[in-house]
């Protein structure tokens, strides 16, 4: 029997027209659309399904709009007969986890994650930082030449993605220096990445604030369904966890192969990324390639992992 987790994305998945086709066929799809509309106050169908590039990036309106379409997809997925046994997402997509167990509702977090988008941005100013993706060398290499480049200012590990890949973030002259010396060092690659904000690292930390206010009045419970948090890539199972994780994980480093690697233990064989694109499907296999990995983001996706996961039900 397949034991399947359900992997959410964060930001940087998304794309016009995402979660449009699944919407005009199911109306649980279409049904989430619309509760997000109602509760932001703005048409979530024609940002996602019509809404320009542009439009899309911005982080507060991003993060909603991922979370709709992976909650969409989600209740499909479930009105397939298919049930994570435990779930995940990286930053933005913990959101998303975090519904999928039930902790917490999804206008709650539509809302919620709207707000965290704002905070992330505003933390700080245009220009004063950065991130960028490095490749091809050792986690233990990048963190030396990090505490190498931290004389030119704030730079940290922002995403543990999979083996070989990490993403640093911090203000943009240390981010800046610590790429160049990466290089010196034998990475592959040090890309800078088109982002507004250095996302994950101890800048971050006046949005987590502003994020701690909002959450004491938001109804989080207990999860239903394990989560494993990107903050200690463990598993938290109740509402007091649930809230310092989320405050913490704005400003802390995301441990996805951490956290996928603590999913394996626990006997996770499948793994079905539910959301735009197929960033964590990538991530997944690289980390360990006998997995059983899916994703669902529109029609033909959806039909090939049912069908895919059915077999192997019969098969058992």
């Amino acid at each position: 029997m397949p034991k399947i987790a359900c992997i959410f994305p964060g930001q940087g998945a998304q794309y016009p027209g995402m979660g449009k086709e699944l919407a005009q066929n199911y109306k649980e799809a279409m049904n989430i659309f619309d509760l997000a509309s109602e509760r932001l106050g703005i048409d979530m169908k024609k940002l996602c399904f019509e809404g320009d590039e542009e439009e899309l990036k911005k982080t507060e309106n991003t993060q909603p709009s991922i979370l709709t379409v992976s909650i969409a997809l989600l209740e499909v997925l479930k009105l397939k007969g298919i049930e994570p046994q435990i779930a995940a997402g990286l930053s933005l997509g913990e959101y998303s986890a975090l519904v999928a167990s039930k902790a917490i509702s999804f206008t709650d977090a539509v809302a919620l994650v709207k707000k965290r988008g704002k905070y992330m941005q505003e933390a700080v100013p245009a220009g004063e930082g950065t991130m960028a993706a490095i490749m091809g060398i050792e986690r233990e290499s990048v963190m030396e030449c990090l505490k190498m480049a931290s004389s030119y200012g704030v730079v940290e590990a922002a995403n543990f993605n999979c083996p070989g890949q990490v993403v640093i973030a911090g203000h943009t002259r240390a981010v800046e220096k610590a790429c160049s010396i990466l290089k010196e060092r034998g990475a592959r690659k040090a890309i800078m990445l088109p982002v507004s904000a250095p996302f994950h690292s101890s800048l971050l930390k006046p949005a987590g604030e502003k994020l701690a206010a909002e959450l004491e009045n938001v109804n989080i419970s207990d999860n239903e369904l394990p989560v494993v948090s990107n903050v200690n890539a463990q598993v938290i199972m109740n509402k007091y966890e649930i809230k310092r994780c989320l405050i913490e994980q704005v400003s802390s480093s995301v441990l996805w192969e951490d956290s996928i690697r603590r999913m394996i233990d626990m006997g996770v064989d499948t793994f079905i990324e539910v959301g735009p694109g197929r960033t964590l499907s990538a991530f997944v296999k690289k980390i360990d390639k006998n997995l059983y990995v899916h994703n669902v983001e529109n029609i033909d996706t959806l039909e090939n992992t049912i069908v895919s996961i059915r077999e192997r039900l019969e098969c058992n």
